[in-house]
């Protein structure tokens, strides 16, 4: 969820994500402008095959959303090019925002309506809801884990998960003996996500359940991420995961910080099947370019005889407006081995120019992620650039992961 937010009086688009602490300021393009104050440097390390990255930290800051402000708030500055999510996305993100301002509120996220509401705690009087369930909240350095059991090939057991609302999976689990198999195989290895320390990549399989209170989601997509990319993740030693994006967007969930409790209502999304992303790419825009498209003018009709074809040729020239775009580039910037995308000579660095007869520039990245997730044996034809050579390319999108029973 990317949400508005003000910083100093700037208005900025910062990503929710619960699985953080601090506020943290980053992607900042030259037409942007933003006073901070009180700097320091630091280094902070975070998710990724990276190490520790320079940062600095600012005090003293005015960030307000709607109508809730905190005039005295802390946010990290990360001027690391390669943590700019923007291109990943498809719109501007200029940051992550988690704990340090939600701390003081109550906050429901309607992933439904797509609404984010902030409550004063000290007035909040949550609704009697019969099919709502509250939990309790278990915080190791300020981030909010909560217990669920999860069940796999008949084994069920008992996890704490971090509620990492900023990632787009619905499930990490470390333990790979809980849920990976050999014989038959029952994974495929791909990149996860971008972290605060660099790319993250892991196995992907699929859960049978997880029971949340009472709440039963069944053949849910689970990720178990490299062990080397989890950094300081592990320092909770009772931490065994993560509650991701792709499962809480199926209920109502209202975390009250002071409270220690989170409160979940199901939505119409809830038993919405899982997807992943068969294709194997992964997309980025890179840069702009300037696209021309041809527009005939159809006013002032000529009129002409028997004949007069020269006539209607000349009408015709001079008379065709060209319109041009300033529109992004979409590049591969990662490519699954043995994919269907990899398989059919797709390679990291190929730009695209037309998906399924459609130019690429005219669509958001989200909608081209759909499509790749959107159903088994669907077919995906791609013209593509590389090194100045037009290629066609064309994939059927495979199922990797089978019900475990």
């Amino acid at each position: 969820m990317i949400i508005p937010v003000e910083v100093n009086g700037t208005p900025l688009s910062f990503l929710l994500d619960t699985g953080v602490k601090n506020t943290i300021l980053f992607a900042l393009s030259e037409t942007d402008s933003i006073v901070v104050k009180n700097v320091a440097p630091i280094k902070i390390r975070g998710l990724g095959t990276g190490g520790s990255v320079d940062a600095f930290k600012s005090g003293g800051n005015s960030l307000r959303i709607g109508k809730t402000i905190d005039n005295n708030h802390s946010i990290l500055l990360v001027f690391e090019e390669s943590l700019n999510l923007s291109p990943r996305m498809g719109l501007p993100i200029h940051g992550i925002i988690g704990y340090e301002f939600f701390k003081q509120f109550v906050v429901k996220t309607n992933y439904s309506s797509k609404h984010l509401t902030i409550y004063d705690p000290d007035h909040f009087e949550p609704r009697k809801c019969r099919k709502c369930e509250t939990f309790d909240l278990v915080f190791y350095n300020d981030k909010p884990h909560v217990d669920v059991e999860v069940e796999s090939y008949g084994q069920q057991e008992k996890v704490t998960l971090l509620i990492d609302s900023g990632s787009s999976d619905a499930l990490w689990l470390f333990d790979e003996d809980l849920i990976i198999r050999e014989d038959p195989k029952n994974y495929f290895d791909d990149f996860l996500g971008l972290g605060l320390s660099g790319n993250i990549f892991g196995k992907r399989t699929r859960l049978d359940e997880i029971h949340i209170g009472t709440f039963t989601v069944k053949d849910v997509n689970v990720a178990s991420p490299e062990p080397e990319a989890l950094g300081n993740s592990l320092m909770f030693d009772k931490r065994n995961g993560s509650l991701g994006g792709d499962l809480l967007k199926r209920f109502t969930v209202t975390m009250n910080y002071q409270k220690g409790i989170m409160t979940l209502r199901k939505n119409a999304k809830f038993k919405d099947p899982f997807y992943y992303n068969m294709s194997g790419l992964v997309l980025e825009h890179d840069g702009l370019e300037v696209v021309r498209s041809n527009k005939k003018v159809v006013n002032n009709p000529f009129t002409f005889g028997e004949g007069d074809v020269n006539k209607f040729a000349q009408s015709i020239i001079g008379r065709t407006n060209f319109k041009f775009e300033l529109l992004p580039k979409i590049v591969v910037v990662e490519i699954r081995k043995d994919s269907p995308a990899d398989l059919a000579g797709i390679q990291k660095g190929d730009e695209l120019l037309f998906v399924n007869g459609k130019p690429a520039h005219s669509y958001e990245l989200y909608e081209l992620n759909a499509l790749f997730t959107s159903k088994v044996g669907k077919r995906i034809a791609m013209e593509i650039l590389r090194n100045g050579q037009t290629l066609k390319k064309k994939f059927v999108l495979k199922a990797l992961i089978q019900k475990n029973r």
